[in-house]
C-alpha cells in the first residue's frame, strides 16, 4: 500500500510541477512564519484559483487532506492526530512516501498544510532520506559573479537561485564552494584580510553569513559525505601554506578542528573515497614545488597517511601557480580525473596505485589550464560542465557518463546547454 501511495504522491505533484520560469518561488511561505525578508526570493502564492483546486481534489481523494482546505486540515491536526500527515495510514507509512518523493515535489507538498511545511523546512525530511540511503543529487554551478543556478539532471530542469549578497571585493575575487547537507557554502574574501562564508540554504531558499573557519584561509581541498564537510590545506592572508584541516557540520554549522596533515599544501583537491577523506595534489614547500602525493584521513583514527603518486599526472609542463588544482571525482568508489591538456579521462587503480587512461573528454570542454572546466561527481554519473573560453558569447553545455566497472571508454550523454558569456566560476552538486 505504501509503494501505491508514493506512486499516487508522485503524480499528483507532478501534475502541478512548476516550470524553468517558476521555480524560483517554489518555497512557500506559510502564515507562520516571521521573516519575509529571508524569504522574499522564495514565497509564492498557488499558482492560480484552479490548479489550487484540482491538486486540492487529488489530494483529498488520497486522504492527505479533507474539510475544505488544507489549513483547516492542519489546524484539525493540531487539535487530534497532528503528527499523521496522511490520513489513514499513520506518520511512518507517511514519511515512507513522502522521502521517496522527488526534491522538485517538497515546495508543492510544504503548500498543503503546516505539518507538511514544518517536515520540509524543517530539514526533518532530508534527514530522514538519509537515513533511509535516498539521495537525489542536484548541479549548482556560477557562471555569473553573483548569480547562480541549480541543474536537476534528473528531470533537466533549471533553478535560479537568489542573488548573492556581497561586498564588491568578496564580489570580483576569487570564489571557492563546496555543497554539505542541505547548504551551499561559497567561500572568499571581503577585504584584504578577511576571509567569509556565505550560505545557501535549500530549506528557506536565501543566503546568510555563514560561519567563519577556525583558521581562515583559501584554496584549500575540500569534499562533503551527507551532513558534514572536510576542508584541509590552504593558505591564509598572509600567503603561508598550512597543513590545517577542520571538519564542518551543516545542522550545527559548527567547525571542529582536526588533526594537521603530514605536509602543508595549497590549490590541492578533496574527496571522499571508501568512508575516508582524500586530500590530492597541489602545491607545497618553500619552493612551492608540485606535490604528487595525496594523503588518507580516517575518521575512525584520526590519522593521516600519506600515498605517493595520487595526484593525476600533469600532461605539460607549466608554472605550478598557472594550473587549476587536479580536476578529480569520485563516483561509486572510484577515483577519475580530467585532463584539461590532453582532454582525457583517467581512472585510479587502487591496488596498483596508478592511473590509466579510459577515453576523451566531452569535445566542448573548454578550459584555460583547467580553469573553467566543472568535473564532478553527481550520484553515479560524471558531470563535465564546459563553456566558451572567452567571455562575450557563446553557452555552456552539461554532459554525463555513468561509468561502468570495467575500463569501457566514455559515452558522454547531452545533458542541456545554457546561454553564457562566461565560463563556469564555481560549481558543486548538492545531494540530499
Amino acid at each position: 500500500m505504501v509503494e501505491d501511495r508514493t506512486y499516487l504522491l508522485t503524480r499528483v505533484f507532478s501534475s502541478s510541477r512548476l516550470s524553468e520560469s517558476k521555480w524560483p518561488y517554489m518555497y512557500p511561505q506559510g502564515q507562520d512564519d516571521s521573516s519575509e525578508s529571508k524569504l522574499r526570493n522564495g514565497k509564492r502564492a498557488l499558482e492560480d484559483d484552479d490548479d489550487e483546486v484540482r491538486q486540492s481534489k487529488s489530494l483529498k481523494s488520497m486522504g492527505l487532506i479533507n474539510g475544505s482546505n488544507g489549513e483547516e486540515q492542519s489546524d484539525s491536526n493540531n487539535n487530534g492526530d497532528g503528527d499523521s500527515l496522511i490520513n489513514d495510514i499513520g506518520r511512518d507509512n507517511s514519511i515512507s512516501c513522502l522521502i521517496r518523493c522527488s526534491r522538485s515535489d517538497y515546495g508543492s507538498i510544504a503548500s498543503v498544510n503546516r505539518s507538511f511545511r514544518s517536515l520540509v523546512k524543517s530539514g526533518e525530511i532530508y534527514r530522514l532520506r538519509r537515513q533511509s540511503q535516498i539521495v537525489e543529487h542536484w548541479v549548482y554551478f556560477s557562471c555569473q559573479l553573483l548569480e547562480w543556478v541549480a541543474f536537476n539532471p534528473v528531470e533537466r530542469r533549471w533553478m535560479n537561485l537568489p542573488t548573492m549578497p556581497s561586498g564588491v571585493t568578496f564580489m570580483c575575487g576569487d570564489k571557492e564552494s563546496l555543497a554539505v547537507g542541505t547548504d551551499l557554502l561559497v567561500l572568499g574574501k571581503d577585504d584584504l584580510s578577511s576571509y567569509v562564508i556565505y550560505r545557501y540554504s535549500l530549506l528557506t531558499n536565501s543566503w546568510t553569513s555563514g560561519m567563519p573557519m577556525n583558521y581562515p584561509r583559501c584554496l584549500f581541498g575540500s569534499a562533503s559525505l551527507g551532513e558534514i564537510a572536510i576542508f584541509a590545506g590552504g593558505c591564509d592572508y598572509l600567503g603561508k601554506i598550512r597543513d590545517a584541516a577542520e571538519m564542518y557540520n551543516s545542522e550545527l554549522q559548527t567547525w571542529t578542528t582536526l588533526p594537521k596533515m603530514n605536509k602543508p599544501r595549497k590549490m590541492c583537491s578533496g574527496v571522499f573515497m571508501d568512508g575516508k577523506f582524500y586530500v590530492i595534489g597541489g602545491i607545497g614547500g618553500s619552493d612551492s614545488k608540485v606535490l604528487t602525493c595525496g594523503e588518507e584521513f580516517d575518521l575512525e583514527t584520526k590519522k593521516w597517511t600519506e600515498i605517493p603518486e595520487m595526484s593525476p599526472p600533469r600532461s605539460r609542463e607549466m608554472p605550478a601557480s598557472a594550473e587549476a588544482p587536479p580536476l578529480v571525482a569520485v563516483v561509486n568508489n572510484q577515483l577519475y580525473a580530467a585532463d584539461h591538456a590532453d582532454m582525457e579521462v583517467r581512472k585510479y587503480d587502487k591496488e596498483s596505485k596508478k592511473w590509466f587512461t579510459l577515453g576523451r573528454l566531452p569535445e566542448r570542454a573548454d578550459s584555460v589550464n583547467g580553469w573553467g572546466l566543472a568535473f564532478r561527481a553527481c550520484g553515479d554519473r560524471l558531470i563535465v560542465i564546459g563553456g566558451p573560453k572567452n567571455s562575450g558569447g557563446g553557452f555552456i553545455e552539461l554532459n554525463s557518463w555513468i561509468p561502468s566497472n570495467d575500463r569501457s571508454p566514455p559515452l558522454w550523454t547531452l545533458l542541456d546547454r545554457k546561454h553564457s558569456s562566461n565560463f563556469v566560476y564555481n560549481c558543486a552538486v548538492m545531494g540530499c
